[in-house]
């Protein structure tokens, strides 16, 4: 598939990034990953048109590249009027960054009688927002657009290939945990890497 999207090279230079700094044993949370990050979801020029289509009933998670070691991988959510997710967590670290709309966050906490509550207040995400997802700090959140009338879009990162990952879905009430794996809302994954037709237009013209 030719190159959609004038601002791709931003993405490839991000995995290019990411990839740096990952190890064999995977990829952590750290200043210099963050601010690469920020400075993708900065920028709304580069995400395939393919992974921007929403669905009338169902939030879609679209991949849009994993790590050949499954350290890390990338993915659009697409929201659209009023969808949300049910309360869920990770099991692996992430950055949410806000690329188009707008997205609320509820985080939750496990009380003394096992129910879970909602922890702080709902945080709105923006445009070119980052928040940071970490186990360790507690990532039991539910997401929702921030709009009824018009599609939200963002764009996650996480320590894995997380439509492959077991986590959990709750019910809030009694605060059971259910398993679940998300996987992905496409069977196949845009091609970032032809960047064939830059290449063929800085050749020589014949003659010189």
């Amino acid at each position: 598939m030719p190159e959609a999207t004038a601002g791709l090279d931003r993405l490839r230079h991000f995995i290019a990034t990411a990839t740096r700094l990952a190890t064999p044993d995977g990829l952590a949370q750290s200043p210099e990953l963050q601010a690469a990050f920020a400075a993708l979801i900065a920028h709304d020029d580069w995400l395939p048109e393919a992974c921007t289509a929403p669905h009338p009933q169902y939030y879609q998670q679209y991949l849009l590249h994993c790590d050949p070691l499954e350290r890390f991988s990338i993915v659009s959510f697409v929201w659209g009027p009023g969808q949300q997710t049910p309360v869920h967590d990770h099991e692996v670290w992430g950055y949410v960054g806000m690329l188009r709309g707008a997205e609320v966050n509820q985080r939750y906490t496990r009380g003394a009688d096992g129910r879970l509550a909602p922890w702080g207040e709902p945080e709105t995400l923006h445009p070119g927002d980052v928040e940071r997802l970490s186990p360790q700090e507690g990532d039991i959140h539910r997401v929702s657009n921030a709009f009824e009338d018009k599609v939200s879009i963002s764009v996650h990162m996480y320590g894995g290939n997380i439509g492959a990952v077991s986590r959990h879905v709750y019910d809030p009430a009694t605060g059971q945990a259910k398993p679940f794996v998300s996987g992905y809302s496409a069977p196949s994954v845009p091609n970032l890497w032809d960047r064939s037709a830059t290449v063929r237009a800085a050749l020589p013209a014949p003659g010189h």
